[in-house]
């Protein structure tokens, strides 16, 4: 049963990969299924400290990010968008995307329209090998 609710950040806990390939970023899911008796609509806060990524991936929902704190490149099919307090991005569904690395800490909201964050299927890119840093 779905009904409204109220959600505070500061009570919900942090969560992140098991797989730092997949990036350092945090997040905080503040509505989703499972956690909130609601349905259709899943959000949270993404966090990251100054040095961090958030590998490139897709999935099938569209997404927005809406900067809250600091500033930085959210690469969007190989084109570099700013996130900032007071942008919002809009990512297509099945989009590659994501956050090379944070040159200060980064804080946005992001939604998707589905029941459960669990329900989102992420797909991360292979990590592309860096050059060759033999000597010959």
């Amino acid at each position: 049963m779905t009904r409204p609710v109220s959600v505070n950040m500061a009570d919900r806990p942090e969560d992140t990969w098991d797989d730092p390939a997949r990036g350092t970023l945090r997040w905080k899911t503040l509505i989703s299924a499972g956690l909130t008796p609601s349905e259709s609509l899943v959000c949270g806060v993404a966090l990251m400290r100054q040095g961090e990524h958030f590998a490139l991936h897709h999935h099938a929902e569209p997404e927005i990010y809406f900067g809250l704190e600091g500033e930085g490149t959210v690469m969007i099919d190989g084109i570099p968008h700013r996130l900032a307090p007071g942008i919002a991005l809009y990512i297509p569904g099945n989009a590659i995307h994501g956050v090379p690395e944070t040159q200060e800490p980064l804080r946005w909201f992001y939604t998707f329209a589905r029941n459960s964050f669990d329900d989102i299927d992420y797909h991360f890119e292979p990590v592309q090998p860096g050059p060759d840093k033999r000597q010959t």
